[in-house]
């Protein structure tokens, strides 16, 4: 039985005020298709929430939609800094705030179509994230102090400084347990200038932290917003990652990944991303071609239930199978 999307987004549309409806689910859960449907039931426009499509040049792996499939629906936040700019969650939310208020001066309805959980709920909830200016040469130190050590080294150095924000992230997730630690060191700058001269590991336990407070909080939420989840049994999701893996290889990911590569330092957090430091280690003779494919789909599929973990929290989404929208 077909889902009457009329029926359900009218009466919300009706009364809102600032609306903002959302789409979000797991990766290969099928949200932009969804997202297409819909926004051309409602005069929509929509914007990506995926924290890998803002940059150029990363298409495939990212499973960006290309401009010829977009139908004529205005889409936003692709391709938007190369990959070796900075972009925080705060850049995210400020431009999405910004294209959000300029669709409904333009009498459209806003949509947020992703993935990235952190990033939807920062509009969502109105996150007030602190302004702090990226460092360059503390987070080189910390990459550097990462190497060859367990991979969750720097993780439990954030639990030491900020267990709070350390339970919010994944410790596989090195980009933003950076992030983390680079706030948390801005706090207090003698610290921070003791960490980046100092010659011993364990300068972490030695200089006191100052500041213990939560370091993001929310505000109040700017938008009445609709969220709709598509969710599929587990062993199904993982099928349809592991398919969408294979489609990627064969429209080319490999090569995208080796041009990048031939501009762009392994290390950047762009080239973090699911599918590319994979294949980096492959073509870096890390690993096999067959071992690089396989751990793709394992991260890949380990990424899906983390959004899920995310995503569950949410009491407010109206969850639809996906077996009712393909």
């Amino acid at each position: 039985m077909s889902i009457n999307w009329n029926e359900i987004l009218n009466p919300f549309l009706k009364k809102a005020k600032n609306p903002l409806i959302v789409i979000l689910g797991p990766t290969a859960s099928g949200k932009t298709a969804l997202g297409l449907k819909i926004a051309h039931l409602t005069d929509g426009e929509i914007i990506s929430a995926d924290s890998r499509q803002v940059y150029r040049e990363m298409n495939i792996g990212t499973d960006k939609i290309p401009q010829e499939k977009q139908e004529n629906i205005p889409h936003h936040m692709l391709n938007i800094v190369n990959p070796d700019e900075p972009f925080t969650l705060a850049d995210f939310k400020d431009r999405t705030e910004k294209i959000i208020e300029e669709i409904r001066e333009r009498g459209h309805v806003p949509f947020l179509v992703g993935g990235t959980g952190l990033y939807i709920s920062a509009v969502t909830e109105n996150y007030l994230i602190p302004r702090v200016e990226p460092n360059k040469e503390l987070r080189e130190k910390l990459l550097e102090e990462a190497k060859n050590k367990p991979h969750d080294y720097l993780h439990k150095k954030l639990q030491e400084i900020d267990p709070d924000e350390a339970v919010k992230i994944h410790p596989h997730n090195l980009r933003y347990v950076i992030r983390a630690l680079e706030i948390n060191l801005s706090r207090n700058e003698a610290f921070a200038a003791d960490y980046l001269h100092a010659r011993r590991e364990e300068c972490f336990s030695e200089v006191p932290i100052v500041n213990q407070e939560k370091k993001t909080k929310k505000g109040h939420s700017r938008y009445d917003t609709f969220f709709i989840g598509i969710r599929w049994p587990r062993e199904e999701l993982y099928e349809r990652v592991n398919m969408r893996v294979d489609q990627q290889l064969r429209g080319g990911l490999l090569a995208e990944v080796e041009k990048l590569l031939g501009k762009y330092d392994p290390r950047l957090p762009s080239m973090s991303s699911l599918g590319y430091k994979e294949l980096v280690s492959f073509l870096k003779g890390e690993c096999t071609y067959p071992e690089a494919v396989e751990l793709i789909k394992k991260n890949t599929r380990n990424y899906a239930k983390r959004q899920m973990t995310w995503f569950r929290r949410n009491e407010s989404i109206l969850w639809i199978d996906g077996h009712k929208i393909v």
